[in-house]
């Protein structure tokens, strides 16, 4: 027993001695902390920067700080598609903890334009440290347990001082599923000795690796699309809040050293900041980061490289909401540790600089609160007052798809953008909006800049270098008529909150004739699809009719959804219940009809009605394919329309049977690898009636391998100086490249690949320098640039000739079947809502296309 109460003692003494180890290690000479608080070493049962932790215990650790310390509270915000939960640590001192929701209110008054506070003695800064956007870039998520320690259990004066003048919410994971994905790789393959080289498998993930969420999204980019629960749990929670600073702590190359804001000046710069938030607030918090890291001997880059223009990274989004969003890059070591041109980088040297970097936020934060706050007040304040000089605001709407309306309404709203909805016409430019799907919001109000972000155009740029995109314009990507209202009078509405988005469902009366659903909803891929996967005959209408409905007589355009009552399998009882079911799920109506006799074209019992093919849907994933464009499509079917679809890595393609699909989407993607036998396959599959969808690279790949017959365009001819300085190649060959833009298309509307658009202008977004020739058939050129297509972004003259007339989707008739190919991402980044249709069209109605 003595012996075991011995050994007992040395291992507690030997625990003990790492823990401070690891205290000495982490945190500033003379740091002192309660041993009742439990440290993350204690609670783990490894010392940090030895394992990458788990989400799970991540969050236990907060919750036990929180059931620790009258410091922290401890909330569950939302959860991930993997039912992960997304929590926050509120950590100040005991008396705010108290206080937290009279701290709050006091806080938004900062916000409120109206109101003028110019005392904020009694205010708190609020700093929100958020952690782990991308999941393979894990070090930030062990700084954040290190960080929650240090402000809980913390008994030195910095840390007093900040818990009383601050209120510090940890997010310590903006990504559990893919931090997990990543995590679990990283310790199955960690060794012992751990091994440095960059070959071995601990620093190379399996594709998709853990940089994205359970779509294979990039959260990081999902701050103004909020395509994702995580995105849209997390803005909730930040307009609940609008805290001062926000952090956003990432990975770069192992070769690399650290970075820190500002980001290179200008350039790299959102236009509706104001100048005083990158001249000002970055230069005063830059001195607080350089001496934080050079009191720990860290190198560091600034002005350099990282992107802060896009509103959608963590980092720009607070801007422009009058905080200070701040990215930090660390050198990693994807693993345990890995060597570089510098020596070895360890997990734990990672973990330090991030902590460093988060410790120095907060003590610049409460040094500098009444500067933070100022800013806050002054930027909503301006905000208002330049919405009131430009006057007047932006009217949209689109009658003939509500679902649309309502989606772009729900992404204003979550965004805290005042929106009314009209209760009289009006007539703006070419276009007539009218009362029941007419929206105005007005400059005038505290989002002015946000206003902007959504609806105007940019083409002008300081740079010609883009990290990501150069255009954002979220009321092009949704294809959203609008115009701008410059009259003196508001206009009359009113305004709408997220519990008025109920969608156009009405309970559908019986017939026992047919039933018609109006294609031109965004939804009614939704309701179609549920129809045939209750098994029922749907037919699709390749002329407009008009006919007499429950409504009287109503028009019907191309696309339109007919279901026959009499040719059925089952009851018309049952088709009825069937038809209400899925207009239900979608949102949107159905209309019973009597008769077969139109009032006008085509009657319903005509040869321009054509019985709809139930899609059988595989994918290819894997090595050598877009992870990114995969998961946009993965992310559709499953959220947008409840379709399953087959996901097969191109590995396993040999073990696919073939006559269990009819459709094949191939995202960006080479696939010459996948050997001459099963090419030949596939395109027998094709011929045999098979419908092949390529995105992008895969048209690229389609084209160049002559696949199909498609050609490509002629490329845009830059002349190139006979020298140049070295310096300036970077830049040169940067500017060439189309790094995310928005353009005009025409769109024939009577293809079936465009079936529910009823204007033939169509924004598209382009991020590559795919010039694809229209297809050789008057017929097959779906959709084609226009002219002078440039609506918003950066492209170089040469680049934007050569785009004018080329095709953005070709079809290819193949014997029997067919291949659509897509020059462009129809889906990007999951808010594409005006192109979705195009893609989702050739899902339903791709074997028609021909």
């Amino acid at each position: 027993m003595k012996f075991k109460q011995l050994l007992s003692g040395l291992l507690m003494m030997l625990m003990l001695s790492q823990a401070t180890a690891q205290s000495d290690y982490f945190f500033p000479e003379g740091s002192r902390f309660d041993p009742k608080i439990p440290t993350p070493e204690e609670y783990l049962g490894y010392p940090v920067g030895t394992l990458h932790t788990r989400h799970d215990a991540i969050v236990g650790y907060m919750k036990e700080l929180a059931s620790k310390s009258e410091r922290a509270k401890f909330e569950i915000i939302g959860e991930t598609y993997e039912h992960r939960k997304l929590v926050v640590l509120t950590v100040s001192a005991p008396k705010n903890i108290e206080n937290l929701e009279s701290i709050r209110k006091d806080h938004l008054q900062l916000v409120d334009p109206d109101k003028h506070i110019g005392d904020y003695a009694d205010h708190k800064s609020v700093v929100l440290l958020g952690y782990n956007v991308h999941g393979n870039e894990p070090s930030s998520s062990e700084a954040a347990l290190l960080a929650a320690y240090y402000y809980v259990a913390g008994l030195h004066n910095e840390v007093t001082t900040a818990l009383d003048e601050a209120v510090i919410m940890i997010d310590p994971n903006f990504n559990p599923d893919g931090r997990d994905r990543h995590s679990t790789w990283a310790n199955a393959y960690k060794a012992n000795p751990l091994v440095s080289d960059p070959t071995d498998a601990e620093h190379n993930e399996m594709w998709p690796g853990g940089r994205t969420n359970h779509y294979w999204y990039d959260l990081n980019r999902d701050w103004l699309p909020l395509a994702h629960v995580e995105s849209q749990a997390r803005i909730d929670f930040y307009h609940k809040w609008y805290p001062n600073v926000v952090t956003d702590f990432h990975e770069m190359g192992t070769n690399s050293t650290y970075f820190f804001e500002p980001t290179k000046p200008f350039g790299s710069e959102n236009p509706v900041v104001p100048r005083d938030n990158y001249d000002g607030l970055n230069n005063l918090f830059a001195g607080y980061f350089h001496e934080a890291l050079d009191e720990i001997g860290s190198l560091y880059f600034t002005k350099e490289s990282y992107d802060n223009s896009y509103p959608g990274y963590g980092s720009t989004y607070p801007d422009i909401h009058g905080a200070l969003g701040l990215v930090f890059e660390q050198a990693s070591s994807r693993g345990h540790l890995q060597d570089s041109r510098m020596g070895k980088v360890a997990f734990a040297f990672t973990i330090k600089n991030h902590l460093t970097s988060s410790m120095a936020t907060v003590r610049a934060a409460v040094a500098e609160k009444n500067t933070l706050l100022a800013h806050m007040e002054n930027y909503f304040e301006s905000a208002k007052s330049e919405g009131a000089q430009a006057g007047g605001g932006w009217v949209f709407g689109d009658p003939s798809d509500n679902g649309r309306n309502e989606a772009f309404l729900d992404l204003l709203l979550r965004h805290k953008i005042k929106t009314l909805a009209l209760n009289e016409d009006i007539s703006l430019g070419d276009k007539n909006f009218k009362a029941g799907s007419a929206f105005y919001v007005p400059n005038a109000q505290k989002q002015y800049r946000m206003v902007r972000t959504m609806f105007e155009k940019v083409t002008t740029f300081y740079d010609s270098i883009f990290y990501d995109a150069s255009a954002w314009t979220a009321a092009l990507s949704y294809n959203m008529p609008y115009e701008r209202y410059a009259g003196k009078n508001q206009l009359n509405g009113v305004e709408l909150q997220r519990d008025d988005l109920k969608g156009s469902y009405e309970s559908v009366g019986k017939s026992e004739y047919a039933y018609l659903i109006e294609w031109d909803e965004y939804f009614a891929p939704k309701a179609l699809n549920y129809l045939l996967e209750k098994g029922l005959y749907v037919n699709s209408a390749f002329k407009p009719f008009s006919i007499e409905t429950p409504k009287g007589v109503q028009e019907f355009g191309y696309g339109t959804l007919m279901i026959p009552v009499r040719r059925q399998e089952v009851s018309s009882e049952l088709v009825r219940a069937y038809v209400d079911e899925a207009t239900e799920l979608a949102g949107i109506m159905a209309y019973p009809v009597t008769t077969g006799y139109s009032t006008s074209g085509i009657d319903l019992g005509s040869g321009n009605f054509q019985t709809i093919r139930k899609p059988k849907v595989l994918m290819l994933i894997g090595p050598g394919t877009s992870s990114y464009e995969a998961g946009e499509v993965w992310h559709l079917l499953d959220s947008k329309v409840g379709m399953p679809i087959t996901k097969v890595w191109t590995d396993n393609v040999g073990r696919i049977n073939w006559s269990d699909y009819n459709t094949l989407i191939l995202p960006s993607g080479y696939y010459s690898s996948l050997g001459e036998n099963t090419i030949d396959r596939i395109k027998q599959w094709v011929r045999d009636g098979g419908t092949m969808i390529t995105l992008r690279n895969a048209t690229s790949w389609a084209i160049s391998s002559k696949f199909v017959n498609g050609k490509f365009a002629d490329r845009p001819q830059r002349e190139t100086p006979e020298r140049m300085d070295y310096v300036t190649s970077r830049d040169f060959y940067g500017s060439n490249a189309i790094g995310g833009s928005m353009y005009m298309t025409d769109v024939d509307i009577t293809h079936p690949l465009a079936f529910g658009y009823t204007s033939r202008e169509l924004p598209v977004y382009r991020n590559h320098s795919i010039f694809m020739a229209p297809s050789s058939s008057p017929f097959n050129t779906v959709v084609k640039y226009a002219d002078n297509p440039l609506l918003s972004g950066y492209v170089n003259k040469e680049n934007l000739a050569a785009l004018g007339g080329t095709a953005s989707l070709i079809t290819s008739g193949m014997g029997r079947g067919n291949v659509i190919l897509f020059a462009d991402n129809p889906n990007f980044r999951g808010m594409w809502y005006g192109t979705n249709k195009l893609f989702l069209n050739a899902i339903f109605l791709g074997n028609m296309a021909r």
